[in-house]
């Protein structure tokens, strides 16, 4: 696997208005809102930055608007940009084969995003990601 940047960093909140107050007021991130997820695209360092509710956080993953009780609620998810979906699916063959277990394998999200999530031993949810328009593409 080869990782190409980091695809998008949110902060995942089970307090939305705090985090907004923090992210938004405080610190001045010009955010652009979609349903309740907040969000900076183009932010220098990383190709985009969420506040991301954690019952949204828990529908994308899930299908339920509640974490399960089982695992470690995340503070927050990272995402590595891989070259394209194929690489995706490789890198979740290949950290199978080392004994990762995946919150979902690859799939393609609503939006065009292909993802494939996993919890990191301190709770941190990350995903491998192919996101068509970091590529120059138009997302389906």
């Amino acid at each position: 696997m080869k990782i190409l940047s980091i695809a998008g960093f949110a902060t995942i909140t089970s307090d939305r208005a705090a985090s907004s107050e923090l992210y938004r007021d405080r610190l001045g991130l010009a955010f652009r809102q979609l349903d309740d997820y907040l969000y900076v695209d183009g932010l220098d360092g990383a190709k985009h930055f969420g506040v991301w509710p954690l019952a949204m956080a828990a529908q994308s993953c899930f299908g339920t608007g509640d974490w399960p009780a089982g695992l470690p609620v995340p503070q927050a998810t990272i995402e590595f940009e891989l070259a394209d979906v194929a690489a995706v699916e490789a890198a979740v063959l290949e950290l199978k084969s080392k004994g990762q277990v995946f919150v979902h394998e690859a799939r393609t999200e609503p939006w065009g995003q292909t993802l494939a999530r996993f919890l990191s031993p301190e709770g941190l949810l990350i995903g491998l990601s192919y996101a068509p328009w970091l590529h120059g593409e138009k997302s389906k």
